[in-house]
């Protein structure tokens, strides 16, 4: 064995304990109690895949060498962008921050396919630049326009949803004939691609790009705000799938294997999310729900609202206790005071837990991190089908900035367009009080009917404030000692 093969079968070795680093990091991300390390786990793996990549043998590694500087300053700044971002990015804009960073994993994905598409545009005619392969067989050239073209999607895509979360466009924007318009640019794509892979020529190879990018727009703007967690998900695994799909073309198995292990995550992930929502993929990516409007069934009774004080008794009259948080607890960054009732409720030796839906707040498992960050235990968090048991025992249910996903009409209503959506049963509970700062339906536009039951009461208030004053009103009842 020469010097050549025992560098290959070495950076082969760190490949594969990269990409161990890498699956063992997405497996310790399942529960909140590991995910930190498997952050840092995940994060060391793509390290020693990006060094192990310097040393790769081939004509990539002459480009390697060439743009040296070009590829560290491009390292060294967007660690820099990197990290001073996700230090100061607030967490009511975590999810718009996540599709963002997902849409530059789906773009990277393309403009790896790109490069090497026109590697074999140039291999075809006069072969001067080839960036990763000598020779170009036709497995390498279909799943580069594969990779290229979920890569596309993803990366356009998530910036639509990115431009929808932080505001900056209309949740959805539809115009006649929209479905045969994406269908068109679709096919456009497939066709171009086709041509692609069976003669590669630069001026196809920029058409089929622009197909795709545009397809990515299309797809994502009508999709109304509601969606927004499962198309999150959706995009995380095309990003996945284009980076493993490009690996193969590379010949890079921290790639394949990355790229095949969070793809296939984020498809478990988005198949979760629908079914919380009793939906297909299909109906999220084609249907109008989250347009808005409400529930086609008039909702009788009246708002009924509650003073500070009075919320105040009720908590320290009951026992069990079920608090429910929503995106209007991250806009509020209530999520420290809530905390800090929760405990004076507990001194006062109240059951307290949280209740997280699945699709609670813009992105999975933003709740989770919410109170995560407020220091709250792991043991006082449930998730859906673990605390829905547990309403009818509830003394009081306190919903703070959630709605839809406690909407009792998704189980009486077969009119709405949430109906058969699996919810928290809220309205179950002896007596509920909802924390909002207005009268204003949720992000899917549907008129709640919990909130005009009999058994509710509405606390309009700022989330801190509610809970400031909430934590005031328990101390006056009882002077602040608690038990």
């Amino acid at each position: 064995m020469n010097s050549a093969q025992i560098v290959s079968l070495l950076i082969q070795a760190t490949y594969f304990v990269a990409a161990v680093l890498l699956i063992m990091g997405i497996k310790r991300m399942s529960s909140p109690v590991t995910a930190r390390s498997g952050i840092q786990w995940a994060g060391m793996g793509v390290l020693v895949a990006v060094i192990a990549t310097f040393f790769h043998h081939g004509g990539g590694q002459r480009l390697l060498i060439e743009n040296a500087a070009l590829i560290f300053i491009a390292i060294a700044s967007s660690t820099v962008i990197a990290w001073y971002s996700g230090r100061k990015v607030a967490m009511t804009a975590m999810p718009q921050m996540v599709a963002l960073y997902n849409g530059m994993g789906g773009g990277s994905a393309a403009a790896i396919g790109a490069s090497a598409l026109l590697g074999f545009a140039a291999l075809v005619g006069a072969p001067k630049f080839v960036p990763f392969q000598p020779q170009a067989n036709t497995s390498q050239v279909v799943l580069a326009v594969v990779g290229a073209l979920i890569g596309s999607v993803s990366f356009t895509g998530s910036l639509i949803a990115f431009a929808k979360l932080q505001g900056w466009m209309d949740k959805t924007f539809r115009f006649t004939g929209q479905q045969l318009v994406n269908g068109l640019c679709f096919l456009a794509a497939v066709v171009l691609g086709a041509l692609v892979v069976l003669h590669p020529q630069t001026h196809t190879i920029v058409l089929f790009f622009g197909a795709a990018l545009l397809f990515g727009i299309l797809m994502t703007l009508p999709i109304g705000g509601a969606d927004m967690p499962v198309v999150i998900s959706l995009y995380n695994a095309f990003t996945g799938l284009a980076v493993g799909f490009e690996g193969y073309v590379q010949q890079n198995v921290a790639l394949i294997i990355a790229g095949t292990v969070v793809g296939a995550a984020g498809t478990l992930l988005t198949r979760l999310m629908a079914k919380a929502m009793n939906r297909s993929i299909s109906n999220v990516l084609f249907s109008n729900f989250g347009a808005g409007g409400g529930a086609a069934q008039e909702i009788k009774g009246s708002l009924k609202p509650i003073e500070a004080d009075d919320a105040a008794s009720l908590l320290y009259l009951a026992e069990k206790i079920i608090i429910v948080p929503g995106y209007g607890m991250a806009v509020a960054q209530a999520q420290h005071k809530i905390w800090e009732l929760s405990q004076q409720l507990i001194k006062r030796d109240k059951d307290v837990k949280f209740a997280i839906h699945p699709v609670a707040g813009r992105m999975p498992g933003h709740m989770n991190v919410l109170l995560a960050e407020a220091g709250v235990p792991y043991d006082l968090i449930a998730d859906m089908d673990d605390i829905n048991p547990e309403f009818p025992n509830c003394d009081v249910a306190i919903v703070i900035g959630a709605n839809d996903v406690v909407n009792p009409v998704a189980k009486t209503d077969k009119s709405s367009p949430i109906y058969g959506m699996p919810i928290l049963d809220v309205a179950k509970a002896k007596q509920v009080i909802v924390i909002k700062r207005g009268k204003g339906t949720g992000f899917a536009g549907i008129e709640n009917a919990l909130f005009y039951q009999d058994n509710c009461r509405m606390l309009y208030a700022d989330g801190q404030e509610a809970a400031t004053k909430l934590i005031a009103g328990l101390k006056a009842v009882d002077g602040g000692g608690g038990h």
